[in-house]
């Protein structure tokens, strides 16, 4: 793997690097993102972020809001499988908008970046609601991927607000156990709602995603949408498949 850019802003080290056709970003030693247009999909905790939207029929994915842009791979994933109309990245680093535009190409038509603290963004949003709403808002800790929000009731609160009635929510957390943590505060922004979750999880990485949903789905649905959109890339197909789903209780 090589070494094709790099940049130092402060205390901050930014680093490109490329194998094959593969683009990834680091900072600080930290893997942040990872793109190969020719496998949009390749085991990475990125594929995690993308998947919950699969519980949606694949034409009612039209307004996605991305909260943590890093270098746009969930962003580059939605565009080439899903085509939403439009596609919001909020993300607090300058500089990783920088590189999302020049080495993950993320100057498509459809997608509106905004370099702005996520909760004041989120406090001042009085737009139309999003179909699709990931929150992916980490920092880097001794080297480690660290999330910045606490999953509290008052944080859950704001990210439904512009949920879109049959709308889908994903976090990513650091692990099950801070997921399973987050899960009374979710119920009680819900209120009378009902309480749909799905944890997704890779072999490889210790994140674990959870999709809160507006209406019942099954995970079957899920897979065979997946199995539609992989259709024209065939060298994702076997790596899409390596996540497991299950239903939080």
């Amino acid at each position: 793997m090589a070494v094709i850019w790099n940049k130092t802003v402060g205390d901050d080290c930014y680093e490109i690097r490329k194998a094959g056709n593969s683009i990834r970003l680091y900072k600080n030693q930290v893997f942040h993102s990872q793109w190969n247009p020719d496998r949009p999909l390749s085991s990475g905790v990125w594929d995690l972020l993308f998947l919950p939207a699969l519980f949606l029929p694949v034409g009612r994915v039209r307004r996605v809001l991305l909260l943590g842009v890093g270098g746009g791979a969930v962003i580059n994933q939605y565009l080439r499988l899903l085509s939403p109309e439009k596609i919001v990245g909020v993300e607090l680093d300058a500089q990783h908008l920088k590189i999302a535009r020049r080495f993950f190409s993320l100057r498509h038509s459809s997608v509106e970046l905004h370099c702005a603290d996520a909760i004041s963004w989120l406090q001042q949003y009085d737009g139309e609601p999003f179909d699709v709403i990931i929150e992916d808002l980490f920092t880097e800790q001794a080297g480690e991927p660290q999330r910045v929000v606490t999953a509290d009731q008052q944080w859950y609160s704001l990210l439904l607000s512009p949920l879109s009635a049959a709308g889908v929510l994903v976090i990513n957390f650091e692990d099950p156990a801070q997921m399973r943590a987050s899960g009374a505060a979710y119920r009680s922004a819900l209120g009378s709602s009902e309480d749909i979750r799905f944890q997704l999880t890779q072999p490889t990485y210790g994140n674990s995603v959870c999709a809160h949903l507006s209406q019942p789905a099954k995970p079957a649905f899920l897979r065979e949408q997946l199995s539609t959109v992989l259709e024209q890339f065939p060298a994702s197909r076997t790596a899409a498949q390596r996540f497991r789903l299950r239903r939080v209780s």
